[in-house]
């Protein structure tokens, strides 16, 4: 998780969705979710998933294992069918480990001198090839700002030049002064770090560095060291374009850097503002060399399913990722322990997953429990179910993510990410008018946070989905008290082995946010159409394709656009 919970908070006003439907649930709903949603049953499964028996929950370790296990068997007490065609629960996926060696220090040149830089303090490097070295020699830096290219916009940061064998030094966001340019402060997956050291890679760029900035990341420095030091995980590569180093530097360094160059880094900023910017060379060389110890390991995303009846082979799509960050090398307190992020969003879908369980009759759509894996390491375990799914992407009607639950009480209003973006915004609106609530955008668009968490890996392949976050507004609270309890969770505890469960706690607000996602998700399983990606968005496309797909696949014609009218 990218700390959606902190950020995404805080918005003034009422988010304008337009008129929607009334959605009637079926026959016990209500004494279902009473009866299966409550504090007790969630602050159980917090305590034993962020305990430190499961030593954080790292990507293949015995907690891992464990955390698994606890999934597979509450699911089959509950009731629910193996997710997987072949009867098992499981998804299995290798990754590989990369636990890279770094230097302590990294040097620049050039004619006006050296600058060297500290490890963690300076810089953050990870390894980009999964061998046992990863090494550049005399690479020039070269300035490409965004680092973008989108056709769509006519933009592109590279015109063309010969970039192989360079170190690419960019920005961490992407183009965000116009409305009518990558959809002004709304920032795009073209803003995300991911898409930079792909786009690098493409290139045939040597390494990529991203100038860390509060504002454009979203967090502190303090997260990418946590979250990029130690062991890494990522997909086996597949023969997509790689390169040998993925760096990091702070502000301040990025600053010093341009000086040796002969440059300043704020001119520099402004130069890339402009559809006509060139790649900078810096005449600046350097060298390093990580040696890596490389493993291939195996970990799981866990799918249990509650089968539907008229509509039984379309499919509403619950998930929430189960690991962490695992063991830290040193200090104190070494275990991650993840109990907001996400040992409590795991538990809000366990909970809904047994008030499915609770109704009277099932649904008509079948409701999929998907606990994915290493969403901590680049959303892996939903990014290979997206590849590998276990039914077609074009019968998943919706997607509906849990990440990181509210943990400071009851609330007036609730944020939905991506608002705007699909007709499920209707939905979530009108059941949370039902708990006397108000949905509000996203406060901070200009963050990504769409792109974050795994419902991004369902809407590239076209599925609608709801990400909804935690308001800010406290019922009982004085105004600006909300703001100040996330802000300081942000600042001490996100990623850092304070993430614990502890007695100050409460589950009212996480509780009531957990029904209102059961309701949500009953609704979509229940009406005829499902809902569909709003004219002109970014994912419109990917879902007209699975439709047609899944029509062909099953000799029926499918049509391109459902509705909720």
């Amino acid at each position: 998780m990218s700390f959606r919970f902190f950020l995404a908070v805080l918005a003034l006003a009422v988010l304008p969705l337009g008129a929607h439907d009334e959605y009637t649930l079926p026959a016990g709903a209500a004494e279902a979710a009473e009866s299966a949603i409550h504090a007790s049953r969630v602050k159980a499964h917090v305590a034993f998933l962020a305990d430190d028996l499961l030593e954080g929950r790292g990507p293949a370790t015995r907690g891992d294992e464990l955390t698994r296990l606890y999934l597979e068997t509450q699911m089959m007490e509950m009731g629910l069918q193996p997710g997987m065609p072949d009867g098992t629960w499981q998804q299995p996926f290798d990754i590989v480990g990369v636990n890279a060696k770094v230097p302590p220090q990294w040097s620049f040149r050039s004619s006006q001198g050296e600058v060297t830089f500290q490890n963690s303090t300076d810089y953050i490097v990870a390894s980009g090839l999964q061998t046992p070295a990863a090494v550049v020699n005399g690479a020039e830096l070269v300035f490409v700002g965004y680092g973008i290219q989108a056709p769509e916009y006519q933009w592109d940061d590279f015109k063309g030049e010969d970039l192989s064998g360079k170190i690419l030094v960019m920005m961490n966001n992407d183009p965000e002064w116009s409305p009518d340019l990558f959809e002004g402060n709304r920032r795009l997956y073209y803003g995300r770090w991911t898409y930079k050291y792909e786009s690098a890679a493409r290139q045939g760029a040597a390494g990529a560095i991203i100038i860390h900035t509060v504002p454009s990341a979203g967090y502190g420095w303090n997260v990418v060291q946590t979250s990029w030091t130690g062991e890494q995980f990522e997909l086996p590569a597949a023969g997509e374009p790689r390169m040998a180093l993925k760096g990091w530097v702070t502000e301040d360094a990025a600053r010093r850097l341009m000086q040796l160059a002969g440059k300043d880094l704020d001119k520099l900023v402004a130069s890339a503002r402009n559809r006509n910017f060139r790649p900078v060379p810096l005449g600046i060389t350097t060298s390093f060399a990580l040696q890596n110890e490389v493993s291939r390991k195996k970990t799981a995303n866990v799918i249990g399913v509650l089968p539907g009846t008229d509509l039984a082979d379309e499919y509403v799509v619950y998930t929430a990722h189960h690991d962490h960050l695992g063991v830290a090398e040193s200090g104190e307190d070494r275990i991650y322990n993840g109990a907001m992020d996400n040992a409590s969003g795991t538990a809000q879908v366990l909970a809904i997953a047994k008030a499915f369980t609770e109704l009277p009759e099932r649904p008509r759509r079948s409701i999929m429990f998907n606990f994915v894996g290493a969403e901590e390491q680049g959303l892996l375990g939903s990014q290979y179910f997206a590849n590998n799914p276990t039914v077609h992407p074009g019968k998943m009607t919706a997607n509906i993510n849990v990440d990181g639950a509210n943990i400071f009480g009851r609330t007036r209003d609730v944020v939905q990410i991506g608002a705007g973006k699909s007709d499920i915004d209707n939905v979530l609106t009108y059941f949370a008018e039902q708990q006397g609530r108000v949905v509000k955008p996203e406060q901070f668009p200009d963050r990504g946070f769409y792109y974050r968490s795994d419902q991004f890996n369902f809407a590239k392949i076209g599925v609608p989905a709801i990400y909804a976050d935690a308001g800010v507004d406290y019922i009982g609270r004085p105004e600006g008290w909300g703001k100040e309890q996330i802000e300081n969770w942000e600042a001490v505890h996100y990623h850092q082995p304070s993430d614990e469960l502890t007695d100050e706690w409460n589950f009212e607000g996480m509780v009531e946010d957990a029904k209102l996602a059961f309701n949500a998700g009953l609704a979509i399983a229940t009406m005829d159409d499902g809902p569909v990606w709003n004219p002109g968005d970014e994912f419109e496309a990917a879902r007209k394709r699975a439709l047609a797909e899944a029509g062909a696949e099953h000799g029926t014609a499918v049509p391109a656009r459902g509705g909720m009218e």
